[in-house]
């Protein structure tokens, strides 16, 4: 009962991540079932199943409040359910113990690209010139649906970082925009488990356990995706990504405690660093436009 509360919980921060980042819900989840010892076909599969209803209700409270471009929506949801699809089945293909070495691998690159997307690019808003062509999204949603079904999460990585660099849409109508898609993306996820594993070889309790915490923040997300800042949240949930998967490769690699202690305290140091940088520039940001605002004021005196 304490585990399921715990992942309650996980599925609640996890959800206001995702939904306040266009991204996190999935890698953050399997990490840390991962990091409990679930396999890694079963962590993915009980994600996925939990996705199913949080993203609905994400997808529906983004639609209210207008985050959400249904073009966009159309055209990913196809290729990104056939890419779930396709690795869910390859990933229980693979023996667990050999599998979860390479997930957690996938899972710390995602977790680099979230901090990279966040940290180096600065969070900055692009220039917006035209709506994403069905040549960028088509193979996109393929790409994407595939590593989130094999790493338990990357819908969100590959979609709102694509989308948010290409300029083509306003940031929170990327996030609206891969947070309701990502429906259709679990669902086809979680048909490409069920299939492979049978319900015997899902964790339908710890699914119901993400779930419950999901549903309750996916709205509370929707309504911050204005209002907080992704700067700092995104370094934040990509740090964790990296330290809890560092620890898992080098266990996995047969480092002794010393060495795993030494990775996760160098890792852990470069985590705090770079969400207090985030947090300078992100009040050196704010300071900026106040001051533009007070120029703007003077020249129209």
């Amino acid at each position: 009962m304490r585990k399921l509360i715990v992942l309650g919980f996980v599925g609640l921060l996890a959800q206001l991540i995702d939904g306040s980042l266009g991204m996190a819900y999935g890698v953050t989840s399997s990490t840390l079932l991962l990091a409990a010892g679930v396999a890694p076909a079963a962590a993915s599969a009980a994600v996925h199943f939990s996705e199913i209803g949080t993203s609905l209700v994400s997808g529906f409270s983004h639609h209210k409040l207008g985050n959400v471009d249904w073009r966009t929506v159309s055209i990913l949801a196809i290729p990104g359910f056939a890419g779930a699809f396709a690795g869910a089945t390859f990933l229980v293909s693979l023996d667990g113990d050999t599998a979860k070495p390479w997930v957690a691998g996938i899972l710390l690159g995602l977790g680099i690209y979230v901090i990279w997307r966040f940290l180096v690019l600065g969070g900055r808003r692009p220039t917006f010139k035209s709506r994403p062509s069905a040549k960028m999204l088509a193979p996109m949603g393929v790409i994407g649906g595939a590593l989130d079904a094999i790493g338990g999460g990357g819908w969100g990585p590959v979609g709102t970082t694509t989308l948010l660099s290409s300029g083509r849409l306003e940031p929170r109508k990327v996030i609206g925009s891969i947070d309701t898609s990502e429906f259709v993306v679990a669902v086809g996820g979680s048909l490409g488990f069920i299939l492979a594993l049978g319900s015997q070889g899902i964790e339908w309790s710890y699914a119901a356990a993400l779930l419950a915490g999901g549903v309750i923040a996916a709205p509370i997300a929707a309504w911050l995706v204005k209002k907080l800042a992704a700067r700092v949240l995104g370094v934040a949930a990509g740090g964790l990504i990296v330290l809890t998967n560092s620890k898992t490769i080098v266990e996995s690699l047969g480092g002794s405690d010393a060495v795993v202690i030494t990775v996760a305290s160098v890792v852990g140091v470069l985590w705090i660093s770079g969400i207090v940088w985030a947090v300078r520039q992100e009040r050196r940001s704010r300071a900026m436009e106040v001051d533009d605002d007070k120029d703007d004021d003077l020249v129209l005196a």
